[in-house]
């Protein structure tokens, strides 16, 4: 077994070899892809911290498959029996995999219709799953790339309105600008503005000139590569999810936060508050094992 990044992961996992062993029969040979999921207590998945814990700590196998056991929902298959299957269309892989391997597959509808699809989806994150893989079904199979023929679909999470407190230097071609924001969150209870994330993501080549200027005009001091600024300006962000985090004294931090838009009409008094990420935070557990919440809270 092997990760996305091709790491021997085979003895961290032995309870997903017995899956495929009990799914496959004898006289197959074959490359089969799938995603292993922690299962907590409850019979519902576990966030993929949980699977990351597996790794790593084979001298603890036997606790770690009684704590965190996994459930590989299997997607594609790549090789079978001598014939490399990589360029041929995904719905004949999807076809074959469902022929040869008499495992946990990963559901599927074929669908055009954005209701079936948006009901799906729906289904998908109340059984606590983070949402869809859509992929045409004419596809080929491109390793470590998901390209336009595959896209991920996740249900969104509110946008933040957080404040600029810091900026870095870019790298590269952003390297004139101050391009790479640190995002905070307002404490109701201190009235500090504590971090939450940064992003160099979202604005256009003129915005992170005009950025630039702006944050130059509030600067209170510098440390390295990071301009420190007064607490004004506030953009809109994206983000795929909030975790808790010990690198910052918010206590949380956004994945994949991207500004959407720059709220030149706001003030920092009234950029979205700890709390709001709180709860944010704990909504995302609403359908996962009740074993996570009781973990990450």
């Amino acid at each position: 077994i092997y990760s996305r990044r091709l790491k021997d992961v085979t003895e961290s996992l032995p309870d997903v070899v017995k899956q495929v062993k009990e799914g496959l029969s004898r006289d197959v040979e074959c490359i089969l892809d799938g995603e292993a999921v922690a299962i907590g207590s409850d019979g519902r998945p576990l966030p993929f911290q949980h699977v990351m814990r597996r790794f790593g700590r084979e001298k603890e196998i036997t606790k770690l498959l009684l704590e965190i056991p996994m459930k590989l929902h299997v997607f594609d298959i790549l090789y079978f029996n001598g014939k490399d299957l990589t360029n041929a269309p995904y719905i004949e892989r999807r076809e074959l995999l469902e022929k040869v391997y008499n495992g946990e597959l990963a559901e599927k509808i074929i669908s055009s219709d954005i209701p079936t699809i948006q009901s799906f989806l729906k289904r998908s994150v109340t059984l606590g799953y983070e949402g869809l893989m859509a992929k045409r079904v004419g596809s080929p199979y491109r390793a470590g790339s998901r390209g336009y023929m595959w896209m991920k679909i996740k249900p969104t999470l509110p946008h933040l309105d957080l404040v600029i407190v810091a900026a870095d230097r870019g790298y590269g071609r952003r390297h004139k600008w101050l391009s790479n924001y640190h995002l905070a969150a307002r404490d109701e209870e201190t009235g500090q503005f504590l971090v939450v994330g940064k992003t160099f993501k979202g604005l256009t080549d003129k915005e992170f000139e005009q950025m630039t200027r702006k944050l130059l005009e509030i600067e209170v001091g510098r440390f390295g590569y990071t301009v420190k600024v007064k607490p004004e300006i506030v953009v809109e962000v994206a983000y795929n999810e909030i975790q808790k985090s010990p690198h910052y004294k918010s206590g949380y931090a956004l994945r994949f936060a991207r500004i959407v838009a720059i709220r030149w009409d706001k003030t920092a008094e009234e950029a979205d508050t700890i709390k709001k990420i709180e709860r944010i935070y704990l909504d995302q557990f609403k359908y996962k094992s009740k074993d996570a919440l009781e973990r990450y809270q």
